[in-house]
């Protein structure tokens, strides 16, 4: 069974950037394309960014386009959103998602607050 474990949250200030982290287990890591979704406070979940298993398609929400960066190191089993210029309103608990055909694996999210 799929597991996906995220690290790297925490409190930082406007303009700050931060580095999320989400490493998968219980599959071959390859296999699967991934996503960082996020919760911000008293909204619906929303889609960050997202890397396939293969291929450079990546997709990122336009608010978050040219600051925030997804990767994956195929051989750490490890997918990575660098966050910089952070701002307020990316205040949100970030999840991680993979999906390999119909199967889908969400984390247990990790908290990410912007405030100064």
């Amino acid at each position: 069974q799929v597991q996906l474990v995220e690290s790297g949250g925490g409190l930082v200030q406007p303009g700050d950037s931060l580095t999320l982290a989400c490493v998968l287990s219980g599959g071959t890591f390859s296999d699967y394309a991934m996503a960082w979704y996020r919760r911000p406070p008293e909204k619906d979940r929303q889609m960050v960014a997202f890397i396939p298993a293969v291929g450079d398609h990546i997709k990122y929400t336009d608010s978050v386009k040219d600051r925030f960066i997804i990767s994956r190191d195929n051989d750490k089993n490890t997918v990575y959103l660098q966050m910089n210029d952070l701002k307020p309103e990316d205040t949100a608990v970030y999840y991680c998602y993979s999906r390999y055909g119909s199967t889908t694996t969400w984390g247990q999210g990790t908290q990410v607050t912007v405030s100064s």
